[in-house]
This record gives C-alpha cells, sequence and structure tokens, in this order.
C-alpha cells in the first residue's frame, strides 16, 4: 500500500513511521508512506498556506492554491483522497479494515478553522474523526487511522489471528489478558487459563467481552449481533 500524507507539521510523524509495527511493516516493504509538507506547493515568498474566513470570523482558513496543487501533486488514478477533521464520519475498525484494502491513499491533514470548501467539493473522496474533540490539526489523526488501517495489511502484524480476538471485533471489547507468573502479589489469575481446555477458556473469553462491553460500552451490543 501507498499512503501519502498532506501536512503543514511533517515532523510530527517522523518518530512514529520509523518505530514498532509501522516501522517494521515500511523496512519489509509492507507500507510505503511519504509525508509532504503543504508548505512547498505556496508560491508566494512567504510560503502562505492561509487567508482570513471570508464573512468575518476567528482564526485562519487554509488556501485553495497549494492544497490543490499538493492533491494533483501525489495523487494517482484510483486512490482515495481523505480529508482529516472532526466534523467528518466517525472512524471505526470496520472502516480500517475497509481502507486496507486500499492500493494508494493520500491524507490531508487540516489546520486552523480547516480548509477552504471547494477543496472538500472536489479533490477529496471521504471526511474521516477519529473521535467527537478537536486537535491543534489533523496530523495525529492521520497517524491513528494509518496505525489502525495497517494491522489488517497481510504480513504487519506477526500474529495474524490477534485480529479477530481484539476489541471492537464482532462489535466486543477485548477480554482480559494474563501471562506469567501465575500467581503475582497474591493475586492469582483464573484457574480455567491454567486448564489447557481450550474450549472452556474459549467459553470464558467470550462471556468476559460481554461482560466488559455491557459495563463500558452498552452502545456496541445494540449495533450488531454480538453472536457473530
Amino acid at each position: 500500500m501507498r499512503i501519502d500524507v498532506l501536512t503543514l507539521f511533517p515532523g510530527m510523524l517522523d518518530g512514529f513511521l520509523s518505530e514498532s509495527i509501522i516501522g517494521r511493516a515500511r523496512e519489509r516493504g509492507h507500507l510505503e508512506i511519504g509525508v509532504h509538507n503543504i508548505r512547498d506547493w505556496a508560491t508566494d515568498k512567504h510560503r502562505t498556506t492561509d487567508d482570513r474566513p471570508l464573512g468575518g470570523g476567528a482564526g485562519m482558513v487554509m488556501k485553495c492554491e497549494p492544497v490543490f496543487a499538493a492533491i494533483e501533486a501525489v495523487q494517482s488514478p484510483g486512490c482515495r483522497r481523505i480529508y482529516l477533521t472532526p466534523d467528518g464520519a466517525p472512524f471505526s475498525s470496520a472502516r480500517a479494515e475497509a481502507l486496507s484494502r486500499e492500493s494508494h491513499l493520500v491524507f490531508l491533514s487540516g489546520h486552523y478553522e480547516g480548509i477552504d470548501q471547494r477543496i472538500r467539493d472536489t479533490v477529496i473522496d471521504e471526511e474521516l474523526s477519529i473521535g467527537d474533540y478537536v486537535l491543534t490539526n489533523g496530523t495525529l489523526a492521520a497517524a491513528v487511522i494509518i496505525d489502525a488501517l495497517a494491522r489488517f495489511i497481510p504480513g504487519v502484524l506477526g500474529e495474524e489471528k490477534s485480529l479477530t480476538h481484539e476489541s471492537f471485533t464482532a462489535c466486543l471489547l477485548d477480554f482480559p489478558q494474563y501471562t506469567r507468573p501465575a500467581t503475582y502479589r497474591g493475586m492469582a489469575v483464573p484457574e480455567v487459563l491454567l486448564s489447557g481446555n481450550h474450549t472452556a477458556i474459549g467459553k470464558w473469553r467470550r462471556a468476559e467481552q460481554e461482560r466488559k462491553t455491557a459495563l463500558l460500552r452498552p452502545d456496541l451490543l445494540n449495533s450488531s449481533n454480538t453472536t457473530a
């Protein structure tokens, strides 16, 4: 997969793209990621990318000229161009999996009061939000989505089956995890996990998922058939 990120703050992604699973995925050729500074497409000596909102109001709005030029420079036929914005559609695990099947994604990181609406109307295919809150810019949102979708790309995770046991799979939160020692400071792990009975372990884990989801995210139980 090819991913291009257009942002005013490319340095925010330096560590993220070189560490852990994403760093290894790039080294192994599973992911190709380019990070581009939108100011490189500004044409004035001050590399201006924003201006005051027409009609008045607080803040600044990102201008058409450099953003159009940046998108047109990195896009490819059939690529999906995504704008990260608080008023976009909610991002989810299901959307991450769907995006992982694309061959080329272009992420546009907004800033200030957002971008000129004409950009959204003509060179953006999808708008996504990672939550009901506002960040200083969309670069971190792009990192979150890249991290989430990369896990669904074959070869990126060392243990592919872990995808089927994580939170939000089948609309359930994850079950509790334990490792050795079996007893620590008087706290013992559930006996069923030491039994070697994988059928019983599976039933315990499912019950724990349903219990935790009912307690913390009952909305998920109402959104889908959890017997899947």
